[in-house]
């Protein structure tokens, strides 16, 4: 068997590089404040469960071993998104040079630095590393799945279907998109001449013995709370409106040259049409793992929203995809993704523009949750706990305000492992503004209006305004609330 040859002073610079940049991106996560959607994870990884109606468990267990390790912080609720994505860089160039070994082709060193740099220069990764969510491990294990694959086809050694299979079970465990790439792999199986060849040994069959045993966990969370998770996620395709049909497919490209930043984007879209020219072995095999998450999101979008970072789940291929790709535009692509990441990490820790909210995502997502969770925290009179009917908020509050107890009020918390609030438990309510009318009275009892306001916001800006309720919880029947939860503080 060949060795694998790369330049030892070339491949140093590049871990020294990286061991910066995941340095700076621990630092970075402990200035930018906590989304309301990873607040509210936080109290997924406080209270385990092997399923939960929004997603599956993997980015609470992310959150859990980073608690452990960093403590309940923002840096620790982020660590496991730097080091990831910094293991998933080094097995992204192995992954080059595997791909290359396979198919014959030179420079197998540097097409695997540039597949890991463009990747590192997204906006997806950039920003994905600082705000923990469901994507952060699924780019990680689809990037295993990326190199167990490269080296499955260099090698030939079958026991690697084995590792592939575990990376594409645990992607499942972190986003229920991680089947699109899998059908990917499972079409090439079928259609090309080497995934037939293997069909005809146990190798891929063990593979997907392997995947269904990391997802059982999921199914067995599932088919005991109603399949509460994948009929939430599932009844996506319910919304078709395809007189909307140019503006979602708008939406889908635009979001994809944003996040993935528009240079990048023209690599990654020349990498592909490069891997349908090649159609043979590993070439064939990234190009089907593209190729059927592309479909099924293009149709999706021909009557219903796709969200921006759904793709994502294929950027570690399509990365590798471009990496082949040789052009004097090639530091532009990385200095444009790096810089439009940069700005936005500086707008949303100093604030150097400002902006009104409708224009800054950044102040609507992270502006002004440290200081407005010590102003509720104030501004309610002691003695009862504060409530929120939006998790995120409630998320936000357990975590700023932790020297008040919160009551999380809304259906999905019935699926949570907390303690329940009793029948007529009283608290103060804290309701955006922006929800306009009287809380649910099915569920709210309003004993009185405080009449205050209280502003979120960030250098002198004001992402939002709330209310404040005096109000006591209603149920019908039995001594607790079942459709509350008292959240864990900090």
């Amino acid at each position: 068997m060949k060795r694998l040859r790369a330049s030892s002073g070339g491949y140093g610079l590049w871990l020294v590089v990286l061991v910066g940049v995941t340095l700076g991106r621990l630092i970075l996560a402990g200035f930018v404040p906590l989304a309301p959607d990873e607040a509210y994870y936080r109290i997924w990884a406080l209270a385990p469960a092997a399923g939960y109606l929004d997603h599956p468990p993997m980015v609470a267990l992310w959150m859990r071993l980073g608690l452990w390790l960093g403590g309940d912080t923002p840096v620790g609720l982020r660590l496991m998104g730097p080091v990831s994505a910094a293991i998933g860089s080094c097995l992204l160039v192995k992954a080059g040079a595997y791909w290359q070994r396979a198919e014959g082709a030179g420079a197998a060193r540097n097409a695997g630095l540039r597949a890991a740099i463009m990747l590192n220069a997204t906006l997806a990764l950039g920003l994905g590393t600082l705000i923990m969510t469901p994507d952060t491990p699924l780019v990680f294990f689809m990037t295993v799945l990326v190199w167990s694959l490269s080296r499955l086809c260099a090698d030939e050694a079958g026991w690697w279907w084995l590792v592939a299979g575990a990376a594409l079970g645990l992607g499942f465990d972190s986003k229920y998109t991680a089947l699109l790439p899998a059908a990917g792999v499972a079409v090439w199986l079928c259609v090309n001449r080497q995934g037939r060849r293997w069909l005809r040994t146990p190798w891929p069959w063990c593979a997907a013995l392997v995947g269904t045993v990391c997802v059982s966990p999921v199914m067995w969370w599932n088919a005991t709370h109603h399949w509460a998770s994948f009929l939430k996620q599932g009844g996506r395709t319910a919304d078709w409106q395809p007189g909307r049909m140019l503006t979602f497919l708008g939406e889908l490209l635009g979001g994809q040259v944003g996040l993935a930043s528009p240079l990048l984007f023209g690599f990654f879209a020349g990498g592909a049409i490069v891997l349908w020219r090649r159609r043979d072995g590993f070439s064939a095999l990234l190009f089907w793992m593209i190729l059927c998450p592309a479909v099924v999101f293009i149709q999706h979008a021909l009557g219903a929203r796709v969200q921006a970072n759904w793709p994502v789940v294929v950027y570690p291929v399509l990365a590798l995809a471009a990496s082949p790709l040789v052009s004097r535009w090639w530091k532009s692509a990385i200095a444009v993704g790096v810089g439009m990441t940069a700005l936005i990490v500086i707008q949303a820790v100093a604030t150097p523009l400002r902006l009104a909210p409708h224009w800054d995502v950044t102040l609507r997502q992270l502006g002004g949750w440290r200081d407005f969770g010590q102003v509720v925290a104030r501004a309610a009179p002691p003695g009862l706990p504060l409530m929120a009917d939006e998790y995120g908020l409630a998320g936000e509050l357990a975590f700023y305000a932790p020297a008040r107890s919160v009551v999380a009020v809304e259906p999905r918390w019935s699926l949570f492992a907390l303690p329940r609030p009793p029948c007529g438990q009283e608290g103060y309510l804290i309701r955006s503004h922006k929800r306009q009318g009287a809380p649910d009275p099915g569920v709210f009892e309003v004993m009185s209006d405080l009449s205050v306001s209280l502003a979120r916001a960030r250098h002198g800006v004001v992402a939002e305004t709330y209310g404040m309720v005096h109000v006591r919880l209603r149920c019908d029947g039995g001594p607790l609330v079942p459709d509350a939860a008292r959240l864990p503080a900090k």
